[in-house]
């Protein structure tokens, strides 16, 4: 299992469409992959599930993968989030 910590930096936390990307970028891995905030999980696979934690700007969440191609996944996570600014 590879874990992720990060900091959202968006003014808008992970509102409709940096959700949607960060899902867009899971959705092809094999790996199961959550999202963690407050010790609430959602499988980050799923928009709603991302949508109903409510990350907020400042937030800490975690990322984590777990699978075959759990290393790709996170590499994939840590790029998006660096492309679009979230963290």
């Amino acid at each position: 299992m590879r874990e992720l910590k990060v900091k959202i930096k968006t003014e808008t936390g992970l509102h409709a469409r940096p959700a949607s990307l960060l899902v867009n970028t899971v959705s092809k891995f094999k790996s199961k992959i959550t999202i963690e905030k407050d010790g609430q999980e959602a499988n980050l696979q799923s928009i709603l599930g991302l949508l109903s934690l409510g990350v907020s700007q400042n937030d800490e969440i975690i990322i984590k993968a777990s699978g075959k191609d759990e290393d790709e996944a996170i590499e994939a996570v840590i790029n998006c989030g660096k492309t679009y600014d979230l963290w």
